[in-house]
């Protein structure tokens, strides 16, 4: 497997008694890469899929992806109920031989991984947007996959974020029929019966954020960063604006914002002291689409319509992928920096993912109707002088 290096910054931290100087590394690779489907010779990728862990095992299910024809194409949105089990107690991952399913299809589920089993909430499919939750568990003896059906949430969303703290999730946000929402909300998972309490609003609405759990010298928090909006008018706002949630006192603070909007990307807590932010979206292209579509849907010229649609399939067809940066946020100054690149073409609408053998990002979308079935490993290494 291609295996590539990368030397990423110097990072000050500040003890007591003496300044230290740390170095750290980044060591991408591709892990592996999903099996191929039916009537294909190459897997084609899924974006939305559901992705976390379970006893040592990678799970990953659903999705959704174009097998027939881009959509500027006329092609349809397949979903999916298949899920793949690769197992972290090898040197390398390795494919459990069956394939399981889905109690249904689906895509753009908020998904975490828990100590019960993989939580997925929401998500949407070829029927529509979901509200229904569930608890996939890896049955390690008899190696099977056992599915629970959780609270359902208060109305279905999809493209939200979720995140676990303790054993409590927390999902923020998301998209249903008629708008993008701005509900918190939190499950308990050692008081189930109690169901999702809805939790102080996030300051603004938002879809395809990253949530993340941080436990720093303050306590435990909940940062919401970047995200879009979907607006009557077609056109999205995309956001860079950072949000910290205290979980004690159910408040949200404004911190400093991404260096530049962005969307649709991973992410997770890296130490007590940072989290990091993998790629995502930043909107340049996806505005001018928008932006192309609504001006379509309002012009009465036949031939001035024709023209605008032939542009907005040049643009999405030739769509240069995105964000290939690394992010790094500083708890404790409450500053963003640059952490690296990702050396291959990097997906969003997926879910980085903390295994023992580093971090995963599986399939996703690498340009505008393109999946890739690349699973990636991150390793990350600190030395301090």
């Amino acid at each position: 497997l291609k295996v590539v290096y990368i030397l990423t910054f110097m990072l000050l931290t500040v003890p007591v008694l003496a300044q230290k100087k740390s170095t750290l590394t980044l060591k991408w690779e591709i892990a592996h890469e999903l099996p191929a489907d039916s009537g294909h010779l190459v897997s084609l990728g899924i974006a939305g899929p559901v992705t976390g862990t379970h006893n040592d095992m990678l799970l990953i299910g659903g999705g959704a992806n174009f097998p027939e024809a881009m959509p500027w194409d006329g092609g349809l949105k397949k979903y999916y109920t298949t899920v793949y089990a690769y197992s972290l107690s090898t040197r390398k991952l390795k494919l459990f031989s069956k394939t399981f399913n889905l109690p249904h299809s689906i895509a753009y589920a908020a998904s975490c991984s828990t100590r019960e089993g993989l939580l997925y909430a929401g998500g949407e499919n070829e029927y529509g947007i979901s509200n229904l939750v569930w608890l996939m568990e890896w049955d390690d003896k008899a190696k099977e996959i056992h599915f629970s059906e959780l609270p359902s949430l208060p109305e279905p969303v999809s493209n939200a974020a979720i995140t676990l703290t303790g054993n409590t999730v927390y999902l923020a946000g998301g998209e249903n029929s008629r708008q993008t929402t701005a509900q918190f909300l939190s499950l308990n998972l050692s008081n189930i019966k109690a169901g999702w309490i809805k939790l102080a609003d996030i300051p603004h609405p938002v879809s395809h954020t990253v949530l993340t759990a941080v436990t720093g010298t303050t306590g435990n928090r909940i940062y919401l960063s970047g995200g879009r909006k979907k607006n009557n008018n077609g056109i999205s706002d995309l956001f860079s604006e950072v949000f910290a949630y205290d979980i004690a006192a159910n408040t949200w603070d404004q911190k400093k914002s991404l260096p530049y909007p962005l969307s649709a990307g991973t992410g997770l807590f890296h130490n007590s002291n940072s989290f990091l932010l993998f790629g995502g979206d930043k909107g340049t292209v996806f505005h001018q689409a928008e932006t192309l579509i609504a001006a379509i849907n309002t012009e009465k010229d036949t031939m001035k319509k024709n023209g605008m649609i032939r542009e907005k399939i040049n643009l999405q067809s030739s769509h240069p992928g995105f964000s290939r940066e690394v992010l790094r946020y500083d708890l404790n100054n409450d500053t963003w920096m640059a952490a690296g690149t990702i050396p291959y073409e990097t997906p969003v609408t997926t879910t980085a993912v903390e295994t023992s053998k580093g971090i995963i990002i599986p399939s996703g979308e690498i340009r505008a109707g393109v999946r890739s079935p690349k699973i990636l490993k991150l390793l990350i290494r600190r030395k301090t002088k």
